[in-house]
């Protein structure tokens, strides 16, 4: 299990977020949801250290993530972030590759069972007919599914995704969804920040709601309905709606 406790997160010296304490279930989907700038980003990139933690612990398990070093630390948690704003010109399986760096020994010598991993999430994420083709050359859908298999070669129980529907249309975010359920379904944990409040809580084990740089909720989907919290956050109206495939929800 994935843990924060009583987490202190600084900006440029400015404390943003303080005591911030929540838990991410194992084998489960958990969102972050709330407004922009209400501290999501900040707070799960306090993970990989984008952020600067002046207090508290990361815990996965009983280990401190915050005592590993960058590569110690890619071995257990993939993490892929909101903006790249740099898109190498190198071809679609050479940054593939790059997801197994963590893995790798002084030679940096590739093994079989890289090769084989690479090939695997090329395949799960339908890219394979790109691989000799040049990432910065790609469309922006293409290559957010590129860096998702980047990711995934580092072959980690933990995966963390920072608004990885952003650059897909409609199409590659039912494909992207599919594929993070399927990942739940191989016990992967996986951690979301999302804009789609209706998917969130369709797909998700576990929700929690940030706002003014604190968490307000944290449970279940059908717990947060309940709750009118989103509504709150939001200053939205929330109407449940029903079709053959399952139940929505529109806020207004």
């Amino acid at each position: 299990m994935l843990r924060f406790d009583n987490l202190n997160v600084s900006y440029r010296h400015e404390e943003i977020l303080h005591g911030i304490t929540e838990q991410i279930p194992t084998g489960c989907i958990t969102t972050i949801l709330g407004p922009n700038g209400c501290g999501k980003t900040t707070l799960i990139s306090s993970i990989n250290g984008s952020s600067d933690v002046t207090g508290g612990r990361i815990l996965l398990d009983d280990t401190d993530i915050l005592k590993l070093s960058y590569k110690e630390r890619a071995r257990l948690i993939a993490f892929l972030p909101q903006i790249r704003q740099i898109i190498p010109a190198l071809p679609v399986k050479t940054l593939v590759e790059h997801g197994r760096f963590p893995h790798l020994g002084f030679a940096r010598k590739k093994s079989a069972e890289d090769i084989r991993i690479v090939d695997e999430v090329m395949h799960f994420t339908g890219i394979d007919k790109y691989r000799d083709m040049y990432a910065n050359t790609l469309s922006g859908g293409i290559r957010q599914r590129v860096f998702f298999a980047m990711i995934l070669a580092q072959d980690c129980d933990t995966i963390i995704l920072d608004e990885p529907t952003t650059y897909l249309d409609i199409e590659g975010q039912r494909i992207f969804y599919n594929m993070i359920l399927e990942l739940k379904e191989k016990g992967k944990t996986i951690l979301l920040v999302l804009h789609d409040i209706s998917k969130a809580l369709s797909i998700s084990d576990k929700i929690i709601v940030m706002n003014n740089s604190e968490i307000v909720f944290g449970g279940t989907p059908a717990g947060c309905i309940e709750s009118h919290i989103l509504e709150d956050v939001f200053h939205a109206q929330c109407r449940e709606l029903h079709d053959e495939e399952g139940t929505y929800y529109l806020f207004t």
